[in-house]
């Protein structure tokens, strides 16, 4: 009886919500109107307890913690890891009066043999390849992205036979004004311990073989992660600048710093981190600037 009255009830309120507010509660556990225009969204615990710490006149509401930053008024929300996770926030962001996302968190890096990579160095994705499973069904979903996309034949398939997954990998690029002021931030702050890079976005942590991280270096990519993917391309889609500042926290492939093969913690991996929100922190008045473009 009891469950039966409280089924009837929360039908009730449903009744005065549109959709798109009832996927936002159902996602965030909050309304639309208390999400400000620009988010901050870390994916692990560390980025978002130390941003946190740093946020003032902090408010919650449900999975949003509002206050401000360098006295730009930001919402920060945690997105959990990965794009399906990513997508999710990216669809009530959408819904409300979101109009820029930076996310801010940790990546892993690749070597070339030209261009070193180190723990703690901040990387900014200049375009990130879509090797997760979110972003081919928009991409089918909205036809129009196949002829706006760049796209290449999946690089494992020069080392083994592809029975299944994406044969054809496309791109997607985060906003260039965001990213712009992001990098002359880092740039300013960090000098050469920050790069603009290519990422590859996979879903697959566990998955980081030899073969597949050769495949990368072939493309020239640098940064490997598991959310940049959707959020620049829902980005475009739903016309959000979107864009990323991360810190490097292994190098997938390298004996001693691969997070798979060690147990080794690099003594530059928390300035890293910290260097990271600095940066962001440190670009806000100038981002806010962005919003009355």
């Amino acid at each position: 009886m009891l469950n039966r009255i409280k089924m009837e009830l929360l039908n009730l309120g449903l009744k005065f919500m549109n959709i798109d507010e009832k996927i936002v509660r159902m996602i965030l556990e909050t309304k639309p109107s208390n999400i400000n225009e620009i988010v901050i969204l870390p994916a692990v615990k560390i980025f978002m307890k130390k941003i946190l710490n740093k946020l003032q006149n902090k408010k919650v509401y449900g999975r949003i913690y509002n206050g401000l930053l360098n006295g730009v008024k930001v919402s920060v929300n945690r997105s959990l890891v990965g794009c399906p996770n990513a997508a999710m926030a990216m669809e009530c962001f959408k819904r409300s009066n979101v109009k820029i996302v930076i996310r801010v968190d940790f990546c892993g890096g690749i070597g070339l043999d030209n261009n070193s990579i180190n723990i703690g160095e901040v990387l900014i994705p200049k375009l990130s390849y879509c090797g997760d499973g979110t972003s081919p069904y928009y991409i089918i979903n909205h036809s129009e992205l196949q002829n706006q996309l760049m796209s290449i034949p999946n690089p494992i398939s020069k080392v083994q036979e592809i029975n299944t997954g994406n044969q054809m990998v496309y791109s997607s690029k985060p906003d260039d004004k965001l990213t712009e002021l992001l990098f002359s931030e880092a740039t300013s702050i960090l000098s050469k311990r920050s790069k603009a890079v290519d990422f590859w976005t996979t879903d697959a942590l566990f998955c980081e073989t030899d073969d597949f991280i050769n495949s990368l270096k072939s493309l020239e990519v640098q940064g490997i992660d598991m959310e940049n993917s959707i959020l620049f391309l829902l980005g475009q889609l739903y016309n959000l600048r979107v864009a990323s500042v991360l810190s490097v926290s292994d190098l997938p492939g390298d004996p001693k710093y691969d997070m798979l093969k060690s147990n080794s913690i690099h003594p530059d991996m928390e300035k890293g981190i910290n260097d990271a929100i600095k940066i962001m922190i440190s670009a806000l008045p100038k981002i806010k600037a962005l919003l009355i473009e």
